[in-house]
Order: C-alpha cells, then structure tokens, then sequence
C-alpha cells in the first residue's frame, strides 16, 4: 500500500472511531466518515468492505489498544481499576463504543474463540492465579471478581447523567479513587 493510501486509510479510520462513538453503527453515516476523512466514500468500501466491516475494525483496534495499555494483574485488581479508569478518562470514546455494540450487536457481537474472547479468558485466568495464591479473595468466581472489577471503573463513566445525577459534579479523581477504593475492598482475601 502506497504512503498515501496509508494516511487515507488511517484518516477514514480515525474518523470512523469519531462517527461510530458518537451514533453508533445504525446511524453513522458512511459519506460524514469520508468527509471528515476527506477521503472518496468508495475507499471506505475498498479498504474496509462496508461500515459494518469498518465498526468491527474500529472496535477491534480499540479493544487490542486498550489491552496492550492496561493489562490486567490479577494479584493487583485495585492499580488495574486505577489504570483501567485513568485510561478511560483519557479515551472516552472507548466505552461509548462497547456500549453501541451491545445496544445493536448484543450478546452475538462477540465470536466464541475469537481474539478478544481469549484475551478476556486469560483476565479471568489472571484473576483466578491471584485466588489461587492468596492475592484475591476466593469468595468469588475469578470472571464475576474481573467483571466486578471492571464494572466498578465502567458504569460510573459510561453513563455520566446517572452520575451527576447522584454525584453531582464529582471530578474524575474522585471516581477513581472511589473506585479503586471499592475494587481493594471487593479482592481483598478473607
């Protein structure tokens, strides 16, 4: 692929993740990803065969993105909370995403087998290592521990009207420390 393909592909991809975190698969719209991209309409269709093949791509960089930045230590669920809700603060597009494919994927959005299900096996594998060493409370399920976990950071970001509404205008700090806070208290080994 030639230089400038490249950076047009790069330009449609950024705009995509734009588009896509903002309206979703159903209402993005495949001429305001090439304008923004300031790309041909039909290089979005060359390079990634469709929007629903580009949402997919998009998701699937954002998803190994994310995991390459904040592994998680099953032994240390508290600084993973501390990572994971500093990361989304910085990339709130990240949530926004998950979100639109659960609302119009559901629960089949995800391939049993694929990457991202074995990089989610393996958290819940790290989890499951640090109950085993005494690291993390065995009191849960290794998956619900991790879930929990993630849950803690998630949901207070992911629906900022449920949040102000009862928090009113709590900074980002205090989330995670809240968070961080509730994720020690939840793996810590009784």
């Amino acid at each position: 692929m030639s230089r400038n393909a490249e950076s047009t592909r790069a330009r449609i991809f950024e705009a995509a993740v734009t588009e896509f975190a903002a309206h979703g698969i159903a209402g993005a719209r495949v001429d305001q990803i090439a304008k923004r991209a300031r790309a041909n309409k039909q290089l979005i269709y060359a390079y990634f065969g469709g929007k629903d093949a580009l949402f997919s791509a998009v998701l699937q960089r954002t998803m190994d993105e994310l995991a390459a930045e904040v592994p998680i230590e099953g032994d240390d669920l508290p600084g993973y909370a501390d990572r994971l809700a500093a990361y989304h603060l910085a990339n709130p597009h990240v949530l926004r995403l998950l979100l639109w494919e659960s609302l119009e994927r559901g629960d089949s959005g995800v391939v049993t087998g694929s990457e991202r299900w074995a990089h989610y096996r393996e958290k819940v594998a790290s989890v499951r290592r640090a109950q085993e060493s005494g690291t993390a409370t065995g009191e849960f399920d290794a998956g619900m521990l991790g879930l929990l976990s993630i849950g803690m950071v998630g949901w207070p970001l992911a629906v900022p009207q449920l949040r102000r509404m009862m928090l009113g205008d709590a900074e980002p700090a205090d989330l995670r420390a809240a968070a961080r806070k509730a994720v020690e208290r939840l793996a810590e080994p009784r």
